[in-house]
């Protein structure tokens, strides 16, 4: 029988070959197989997207308290703080940039906004945070247990953010409270990654409600103001009034978008909610809130639910950041009593698109604006907007 001698050099190369082949067949694999790229199993990630003073965070800590959700609020504040750029439209890509990481769990992007020895502490109101307060972040607060602010300040703030990447990677929700968005395009990216299963809940409130929430924090807002006029030369006395026009057009925009024109991608991933329906009905709107992302109500949270907004009075400046126990219909309605009518007209006026579209309705006087059993908010139906201008055009003053 006749011997085959295979030298040394052949057998490389066909090692060389063999695994050149495999190499070859696993990434056209990869590109072929529509699992190669899918999120991880039963991962959803949930932008709360609104704008200040809007209850965005009583809404962030709805989501926060859950035990199956990791939180983080407004990621974007690192961004806006740390790059020097005019205004909020240069910044859109690197916002967006950082919060694809963020739902991955990936916190190198943010170690770039921080300084070089950072701790958890670092980023921008960790302590809101439940899935900071609790393992294997920290071990202050048991899962299923609600957080406490105060306490978790003092105790868990550790060096370096790896103890949040491992906490991140052990939710079955990822949810980040954004209020630096101003349109749906630049998420796109987002809502088409095969890596992620966004979901949008869009949070509106009535303008003037905001308005009256917003001057009684006023120099909170100085620099964020600026960015969102693009640091246009605006009087003091006018910047509230052009911000307002800026933040109901950018409602007009989103919904418009979602709604209306939306691309495929988006539908089915978009959910408007009005802060009057939920302090008006808060179980029954938190509870399909939670259905739309895939979360389950549990006891506990329809008690602290109902707690938080079944309290006394309207809360006080000391408390504009803060989730404590209040009345929510007396908040909703507490610019009617408190915002002098001649704002009220001005603000009415450089949102009265907006307003129309999302149901709320105008008041003609000052006797009409108090007359607190006139309900302001309309039925939630299908409504078609179609008026956007171009340009913001100049708030009108009041006479």
């Amino acid at each position: 029988m006749p011997r085959c001698r295979v030298n040394l050099s052949s057998m490389i190369f066909l090692v060389i070959l063999q695994g050149a082949a495999v190499v070859l067949f696993c990434g056209w694999y990869v590109q072929l197989s529509p699992c190669g790229s899918a999120p991880a199993p039963g991962k959803v990630h949930v932008l709360l997207l609104s704008s200040w003073r809007s209850g965005s965070s009583f809404l962030g800590q709805v989501f926060s308290q859950h035990p199956s959700v990791f939180y983080l609020m407004e990621p974007a504040w690192h961004v806006w703080t740390t790059l020097q750029r005019p205004g909020a439209r240069a910044l859109r890509m690197a916002v967006r940039d950082l919060l694809r990481s963020t739902y991955h769990c990936d916190f190198s992007t943010m170690e770039a906004y921080m300084p070089p020895q950072h701790n958890v502490s670092n980023l921008f109101m960790w302590s809101h945070s439940r899935a900071l307060c609790s393992p294997p972040a920290c071990a202050l607060t048991p899962r299923g247990h609600f957080s406490n602010q105060t306490a978790c300040g003092l105790q868990c703030s550790v060096r370096g953010l790896a103890g949040a990447e491992r906490a991140c990677r052990t939710y079955s929700h990822v949810v980040l409270k954004e209020v630096r968005f101003f349109e749906l395009e630049s998420l796109y990216p987002l809502l088409q990654d095969p890596e992620l299963d966004l979901r949008i809940v869009h949070l509106v409130r009535d303008p003037r409600a905001v308005l009256r929430s917003r001057e009684e924090s006023s120099k909170s807002f100085t620099s964020d103001s600026a960015m969102v006029l693009e640091q246009r030369n605006v009087s003091a006395a006018d910047v509230q009034y052009h911000v307002m026009q800026e933040i109901c057009r950018s409602h007009v925009r989103i919904k418009e978008r979602a709604l209306h024109t939306p691309p495929p991608y988006l539908e089915g991933r978009y959910k408007l909610v009005r802060y009057e329906d939920l302090a008006r009905n808060p179980l029954d709107e938190i509870s399909s809130i939670y259905e739309f992302v895939g979360l389950e109500m549990t006891t506990a949270l329809q008690d602290w639910i109902y707690q938080v907004t079944h309290g006394k009075g309207k809360g006080t400046k000391k408390e504009a950041f803060k989730i404590t126990s209040r009345n929510a219909v007396d908040v909703s309605q507490a610019w009617r009593t408190m915002l002098p009518h001649s704002k009220v007209r001005r603000v009415q006026d450089v949102c009265r698109g907006a307003m129309s579209m999302l149901g709320y309705r105008t008041v003609n006087s000052d006797k009409e604006q108090k007359k607190l059993d006139i309900d302001l908010l309309a039925p939630r139906e299908p409504y078609r907007f179609s008026w956007l201008p171009d340009k913001t055009e100049p708030p009108k003053k009041a006479p």
